[in-house]
């Protein structure tokens, strides 16, 4: 983790020369979300290439930029397009960003992402607030060296997502009139999507099921990072009702459903600055 912090130092020194203000929240943005950058007050926008150290994001609707500036009053830094373990790059690749952003001041991280219903009760275009994960990506960005600086040699995960904003989320969700579940995320490494037999497995484990996430998640608790994350649930598998899933169908139901994105996240923001004191735990 050494050479870590050189990277991340590197990375910051950039972005802080672009971007001179202090964000105290970080967004991720997930497959088919990114419409949510466009309500952004931008004051900046860095490619990921332009930025020492950072991977480039190939997946399927992701620009592969940071959008910097305030939503809902809160300077925001924002992942528009994110990294994945089946792009090839490695866990610790995968959260340099995360690192990135807790060094520029982010106290609380909103992640988001689609993924596949696992729970029969879901339906499609349904938002998830993830209350905890399983983690069959078999991989952890902490492995290796621990810089005691960055956080501690072993993170508890008891509780590695936010209760309370978990519960501001739901709160918001039921204010607006949508439905959003709480539920356990599955991460698995992807790039393909689960056989029948896998979703029968995975059901037993989760309510939904995804390739992103555990990773940045990891980092962030590891950090001392706030963290909330939104799952839109694009498909709903039925093993013993047999329909394909495509890349395209996930992004389409994703972006039919950012403005229940949208409105949790503003609505958390707005939150954060009616109370910006408000304590971490």
């Amino acid at each position: 983790m050494h050479q870590l912090r050189a990277q991340i130092d590197e990375a910051v020194s950039i972005i802080s020369s672009q971007w001179p203000r202090r964000p105290t929240t970080g967004i991720v943005l997930g497959t088919g979300l990114g419409d949510l950058a466009k309500h952004i007050a931008t004051e900046a926008t860095i490619d990921y290439e332009d930025i020492p150290h950072f991977p480039r994001s190939t997946a399927l609707g992701h620009k592969g930029q940071l959008v910097c500036g305030t939503l809902a009053s809160v300077p925001v830094v924002t992942m528009e397009g994110r990294l994945h373990t089946y792009e090839g790059y490695s866990p610790q690749q995968i959260t340099l960003p995360v690192r990135v952003m807790k060094t520029l001041g982010v106290e609380r991280l909103i992640i988001s992402n689609a993924s596949g219903g696992l729970n029969r009760k879901f339906a499609s275009g349904d938002i998830m607030v993830i209350e905890d994960h399983v983690n069959l990506m078999w991989q952890n960005p902490l492995v290796g060296i621990n810089d005691d600086q960055m956080g501690p040699r072993f993170p508890d995960m008891c509780q590695p997502y936010d209760a309370k904003l978990i519960d501001l989320a739901l709160s918001i969700a039921r204010r607006d009139n949508f439905v959003a579940h709480r539920g356990v995320y599955v991460g698995v490494t992807g790039p393909n999507f689960e056989t029948r037999a896998e979703y029968r497995f995975l059901s037993r484990l989760g309510d939904a099921v995804g390739m992103s996430t555990v990773p940045e998640v990891l980092a962030a608790v590891h950090a001392g990072i706030r963290v909330l994350a939104l799952s839109t649930v694009t498909n709903v598998s039925l093993p013993d009702k047999f329909s394909t899933t495509s890349g395209k169908t996930v992004i389409d139901i994703a972006a039919a459903s950012e403005p229940k994105l949208r409105s949790i996240v503003t609505g958390v923001l707005e939150q954060a600055a009616a109370h910006p004191n408000e304590p971490a735990d």
